[in-house]
């Protein structure tokens, strides 16, 4: 007997979930080292202590979550990819205590059978009740803020990091990006967009009281994406920079700085005190904006990597058969096994 249409649409309704749910992801081809590149020195293969430790290392930090796999796997992929010493990479993974990270594990150890990872546990607890609402539901997710606390959860012996977002691929090598100088006083290594309008990140509330608009006297405040930084964890740690992010946070609660999520403390923190970084290595927007995410061109100028920052995510645009222009040049990198039998 024929089904009712009613019930016919709710099974459409709920096949996105399910799919999401049961997501399988191809096994990634294995990347070799060329023949100059430095040794780690130990088993390259395995994180042990002393490969993880090596100053020949370069290190990469992202966060880990089921909502945004997909993303994150296509940006390991494109690391490897382009990288001419890929078994040099060490990646640390971020992840909310409350995630399954047995999956999570399983699930990058079957794409990446050689990758040298460790996932880090997150107590997201502890951050929640320190978020304020924002623009975007997604902005929200206190793992959007466990980069404030990474010199905390990696090793001591990591000295510096390259953090990334889930949303974006590599085109170039990544050891160039983390080899940027940082000079003799600055945290934190990213492009900066001095053209953009700053004031706007910051309400009234902030701008009109003279004891919080000063933060910015003497600086060079400028505004840049937090989805590519390089970090130098030492100094970090040194200065116990996660504390006053924090209490910007707290301030934050008591009366309204900022609309924009994790980013402005950042910014209250960092901007006009940050090593500057070729805008080749964020080409960030490719989302469109946090309202509709539209499609975007390239800024100009070359490119290295490519940031989907935004509200429209290339996989969603993908998979809705809405794709932008832009977006082919992430599908390559996406590992999803496809196509999806239905019966």
């Amino acid at each position: 007997m024929p089904k009712p249409i009613t019930q016919i649409l709710s099974l459409l309704l709920i096949l996105p979930i399910a799919a999401t749910a049961s997501q399988q992801f191809r096994e990634a081809p294995q990347f070799y080292n060329s023949p100059n590149c430095p040794s780690l020195g130990g088993d390259t293969t395995n994180t042990t202590h002393s490969s993880i430790c090596s100053q020949n290392a370069v290190h990469v930090a992202m966060t880990l979550d089921a909502a945004y796999l997909r993303g994150s796997l296509a940006a390991i992929l494109s690391v490897l990819q382009h990288s001419a010493c890929p078994e040099n990479v060490r990646f640390h993974f971020v992840a909310s205590a409350s995630a399954d990270t047995r999956r999570l594990h399983l699930t990058i150890s079957k794409s990446f059978p050689y990758l040298s990872f460790q996932i880090y546990e997150f107590d997201d607890a502890a951050v929640a009740g320190l978020i304020s609402t924002s623009i975007r539901a997604a902005l929200d997710c206190p793992l959007n803020y466990a980069r404030n606390y990474l010199a905390d959860l990696l090793p001591n012996c990591v000295k510096k990091v390259v953090y990334l977002d889930s949303d974006l691929i590599l085109v170039d090598d990544v050891a160039k990006l983390a080899a940027t100088l940082l000079g003799t006083t600055a945290v934190l290594a990213a492009p900066e967009y001095c053209n953009a309008n700053f004031t706007s990140y910051f309400t009234p509330t902030f701008w009109s009281n003279p004891s919080l608009s000063l933060t910015f006297s003497n600086r060079n405040a400028c505004y840049f994406n937090t989805g590519v930084m390089v970090m130098d964890l030492d100094r970090w740690r040194w200065g116990d920079f996660t504390t006053k992010i924090v209490e910007w946070m707290e301030l934050q609660k008591r009366m309204r700085l900022y609309e924009l999520g994790s980013l402005p403390p950042f910014l209250l923190v960092f901007a006009g005190n940050i090593a500057p970084v070729d805008h080749r290595w964020n080409q960030h927007g490719l989302g469109g904006d946090n309202f509709r995410g539209l499609c975007r061109d390239l800024h100009p100028g070359p490119v290295s990597l490519l940031h989907w920052s935004g509200k429209g995510k290339p996989w969603a645009r993908l998979d809705a058969n809405r794709p932008c222009p832009l977006d082919a040049l992430w599908a390559p990198y996406d590992l999803l096994q496809t196509p999806y039998v239905l019966e």
